[in-house]
């Protein structure tokens, strides 16, 4: 049981329920093989809701022999996810300037948790993540985060490139993609403005497409022999650039 360490739902009827009740569901497993009338009623609602569902072989059930799970566990996220536009909406809203941090396919939950840690010192309005390919508010990315993922509004979005397209051209946000390829260095643009930053995964960097639509890229200068930073040491050098221009 040590795998499930956030709270978890067990069975047909609780996970509609759950559903229904507009939990925060992070993830749905589902045995191979299950089905039956009430289970198409819960995958049907799984697929009009975006939630990310997994099939998975019955060895995954075992440790849970003593619940009625009936092939069917959800993951439930111990933090509420918000909003962007309602976020930034009340960031405008009391005079300040939108600083917004975008994470694309960061897996691992402590990193996740130290960036959400460093963004919250920041002063970061709002941490996005993808529905899919990222980390969950487990109890590791709480505990590596300090309690700072109780502060710091994280919002699950459904497409990211959607969402830097918004934040661009409905927000007047610009947006820079933190990547080694860049020829720019952070310190060279002005983030002063409105201002986002991605920061990609260690293993694959951010999504090609999503370099494409953003305003511009951005690298922190090197001389080791290492090729590149741990993305929550990266993305504590760039947000709080952020803050050092800001108080310039």
């Amino acid at each position: 049981m040590a795998k499930y360490r956030q709270e978890c739902i067990f069975g047909i009827r609780a996970v509609i329920e759950a559903i229904q009740q507009e939990k925060e569901v992070d993830k749905v497993m589902l045995k191979k093989g299950v089905r039956g009338e009430l289970f198409q009623q819960l995958f049907v609602m799984i697929r009009e809701r975006n939630i990310p569902f997994q099939y998975v072989p019955e060895e995954v059930f075992k440790p849970f022999a003593d619940r009625n799970h009936q092939g069917v566990l959800a993951e439930i996220s111990p933090v509420p996810y918000q909003d962007l536009t309602e976020v930034l909406d009340a960031v405008v809203a009391k005079g300040r300037i939108p600083f917004v941090l975008i994470l694309d396919r960061v897996t691992d939950v402590r990193n996740f948790g130290a960036i959400v840690r460093s963004a919250e010192c920041a002063g970061v309005d709002a941490v996005v993540i993808p529905n899919k390919n990222s980390a969950k508010i487990s109890s590791d990315a709480l505990k590596t985060s300090a309690g700072a993922l109780y502060h710091v509004p994280v919002c699950r979005v459904q497409n990211l490139k959607k969402i830097v397209r918004e934040l661009k051209f409905q927000h007047g946000i610009r947006v820079y993609a933190a990547t080694e390829k860049a020829e720019r260095y952070y310190t060279d643009v002005n983030m002063k403005e409105p201002v986002a930053i991605i920061m990609g995964s260690e293993d694959n960097g951010i999504e090609e497409d999503l370099l494409n639509i953003a305003t511009g890229h951005v690298k922190i200068p090197q001389q080791g022999q290492i090729e590149s930073l741990n993305v929550s040491a990266a993305a504590a050098v760039l947000m709080f650039e952020v803050v050092r221009q800001r108080r310039m």
